[in-house]
């Protein structure tokens, strides 16, 4: 039997969510946010979660969406609580990962006068949500309230459904906050109905067509991507063409034998001649953020004289050239063109195919030099991982080194790259563990694993949940950039060395743990991590942090 808050707001808001089949909420406990609690918690419709730590929760709320690519519902209590959300939520906007921000609030005339556990509420993340709904309430039941208040949620929700992003729901309370009734005060009256819109693609696409047909040079540039949102079939009749190159980022989840995977790898020692001879005259680019700055830099000084960029919403000038925002998705794009489009005899492609395939050999004869160290112990990584994974990458190097070597087509990968941000990666991979049926392996660097050591703090990791955790005592990505030196202000401020392991981390929160100090041992332990592991475990592999950054630098010096 259902229970509800005897707060009509509460009602509205759960009843409307129930509505909207926003079924997971990750719950923040508190006290103001007793009467969401009560109702959320008091229908067995709901999946309910209790995440201490607001900043996991919110992250964790993220992984969980973006596995189902529907909103989760976040709920907290008042005060700063609403804030240590702020980071996911700005990632969720980034990525277009669909998050529904419900903060319990003071009355409005308790706000700035000295109670107790309030801030300015309203308004509080409006730089990175697509939609704010402050709830109204005046402490008396009324219809004409209640109607408002729908349509605000109404609002808010399909937002969110429609246009995959967060949006905040504000609700003051008045005390007492945890009464109880077994029916609902008010009905909800009005549940607008929503579809995730996409604009029409029109029949054909002649503005672009001439400009397609009449290039030699077209480079198509995918970054963050879903698994298999774009169809195999585009892809091939894409690269059917002899002057279509495409080049695709690890967090792109796109595998063909035409396409460069490998960035950094193919772009890094090109002459300036060569440099000219791959600029494209068209550039199309799909899917989210792009981690390779190479790519960036390139496109930034060699300009396309056409950028088109197809998405639904978004349409960043990433590169100072964009002329054209295809405002729809990838698959209704290319079954509207490209079936238009002529076949271009050009050697572009092929140039840059036998330029992939040097890079590739001399990748070989690299890895089979270089002692242990971070490189070294991706390679082996790469090599090692099991099949049917759902692969989280960490931020900072980690995904970086992963843009370097060829990825397993059946993976699923993801990384937070929306801000970029080192924070919740774990939690964000934990949420997403929940939601898929495939083995979750983490790969993630020392200082984002302790940063974000609150994830474990929960009763939901599951057992198939593993962690490589590559333990560099520091921040070693900023051992390469220009102007490092070793000084005491470096290691502390920059590149902050520690001695910390995560021993007595996975001791307390009874993760399987094993270390790595060498390629045996670190082949060794990927075995147990895959194969002899019963529950959530941590392999961590320990690596030179003086030798890293050179072996790393080398390797492009290699190349050339």
């Amino acid at each position: 039997m259902p229970t509800y808050s005897a707060i009509p707001l509460a009602q509205t808001i759960v009843g409307l969510c129930k509505a909207k089949e926003i079924q997971q909420v990750v719950i923040s406990p508190g006290s103001r946010n007793a009467p969401l609690i009560i109702s959320f918690t008091g229908d067995s419709y709901f999946d309910c979660y209790s995440i201490v730590d607001e900043r996991c929760a919110a992250f964790f709320a993220l992984g969980l969406a973006q596995q189902l690519r529907h909103p989760v519902a976040l709920v907290c209590t008042s005060g700063s609580a609403i804030l240590n959300y702020y980071p996911a939520v700005a990632e969720a906007f980034y990525s277009d990962v669909p998050l529904v921000v419900i903060s319990a609030d003071r009355p409005k005339e308790r706000i700035d006068v000295g109670d107790g556990q309030t801030i300015r509420q309203e308004f509080v993340m409006q730089n990175h949500i697509l939609y704010e709904a402050n709830m109204i309430n005046t402490g008396k039941e009324s219809s004409d309230v209640n109607e408002a208040n729908q349509q605000l949620l109404n609002d808010a929700l399909n937002t969110a459904i429609q246009r995959n992003g967060p949006v905040h729901i504000n609700a003051p309370f008045y005390e007492p906050l945890y009464d109880k009734v077994a029916a609902p005060t008010f009905g909800i009256r009005s549940v607008q109905t929503t579809s995730r819109a996409v604009q029409e693609t029109p029949s054909s696409y002649e503005y672009l067509l001439e400009s397609w047909n009449s290039s030699e040079r077209k480079m198509i540039l995918v970054g963050t991507n879903y698994p298999e949102e774009i169809s195999s079939t585009w892809i091939d009749l894409l690269l059917t063409d002899p002057s279509v190159l495409m080049l695709v980022e690890t967090t792109s989840n796109m595998h063909h034998p035409k396409i460069i995977n490998g960035i950094d790898q193919f772009l890094e020692p090109l002459a300036s001649d060569q440099l000219e001879e791959l600029q494209p005259e068209i550039l199309i680019t799909m899917g989210g953020m792009v981690v390779s700055k190479k790519i960036k830099a390139f496109l930034r000084k060699y300009k396309p004289e056409r950028h088109w960029h197809i998405h639904p919403k978004k349409a960043y000038d990433t590169f100072g050239c964009l002329t054209n925002h295809i405002e729809t998705t990838p698959k209704q794009f290319f079954n509207s063109f490209l079936l238009q489009t002529a076949i271009d005899e050009s050697p572009y492609q092929r140039w840059g195919l036998d330029i992939r395939e040097d890079r590739r050999k001399k990748h070989k004869e690299y890895v089979k030099t270089i002692p242990f160290s971070d490189f070294k112990a991706f390679e082996i990584i790469f090599n090692q991982l099991p099949q049917q994974l759902q692969l989280q990458l960490s931020n900072s190097s980690t995904v970086r080194y992963a843009q370097l070597f060829n990825s397993d087509p059946t993976h699923h990968i993801y990384c937070n790259r929306g801000t970029s941000g080192i924070d919740g990666s774990t939690s964000t991979a934990i949420g997403a563990s929940l939601q898929t049926d495939r083995i979750t392996t983490l790969i993630t660097g020392d200082l984002s694993f302790f940063y974000d050591s609150n994830a474990f703090w929960n009763s939901y990791v599951p057992k198939t949940f593993k962690v490589i955790l590559i333990n560099n005592r520091g921040g070693g990505i900023f051992r390469i950039l220009p102007g490092r030196e070793d000084s005491d202000v470096f290691s502390t401020y920059f590149e902050t060395q520690h001695q910390l392991t995560a021993l007595q981390l996975c001791a307390m929160y009874t993760l399987e743990y094993q270390v790595a100090t060498n390629i045996k041992n670190l082949e060794n332990g990927l075995h147990w991590l895959f194969t002899e592991t019963t529950g959530p475990a941590v392999l961590e592999v320990f690596t030179p942090r003086e030798l890293n950054d050179s072996v790393l630098l080398d390797y492009f010096t290699f190349l050339r």
